[in-house]
């Protein structure tokens, strides 16, 4: 019986990431609304996150999915708005817009093709 419970999981985790849209709005789920499924699958090998800050900050993608994963089922307090900048047949970059009562986070998100799936490659957060 141990031997099936990791294959469920990960059955679980797998979220539809096949089209560019699907993976932003997956992203904008994991990011504001504390879902984990699927978390480690959305985010590139590559994946680097900057935060322009008072003092500029990077994030590599463990640090991030170690993050998330920690926010499980937290809901962010905010409205969310996404607009696409530019897509092409294997890249999408999208503006996540995140406004708080006090302040608004932009989020600059770049999502590449990798074979069958879409994932996000860079995440550039600046804050107002």
């Amino acid at each position: 019986m141990a031997a099936e419970s990791p294959g469920s999981k990960s059955a679980k985790a797998n979220v539809n990431l096949s089209t560019a849209d699907f993976a932003l709005e997956h992203y904008v789920a994991v990011t504001t609304e504390g879902e984990s499924a699927g978390v480690e699958q959305l985010f590139a090998e590559v994946f680097s996150q900057k935060v322009q800050a008072s003092n500029a900050q990077s994030h590599s993608r463990s640090a991030l999915i170690k993050s998330l994963k920690k926010q499980k089922r937290e809901k962010l307090n905010c409205v969310v708005s996404t607009d696409i900048l530019e897509e092409s047949a294997d890249y999408m970059v999208a503006k996540v817009t995140l406004k708080f009562e006090d302040f608004t986070k932009t989020d600059l998100v770049t999502l590449v093709r990798e074979g069958n799936d879409w994932k996000v490659s860079t995440s550039i957060n600046s804050y107002k």
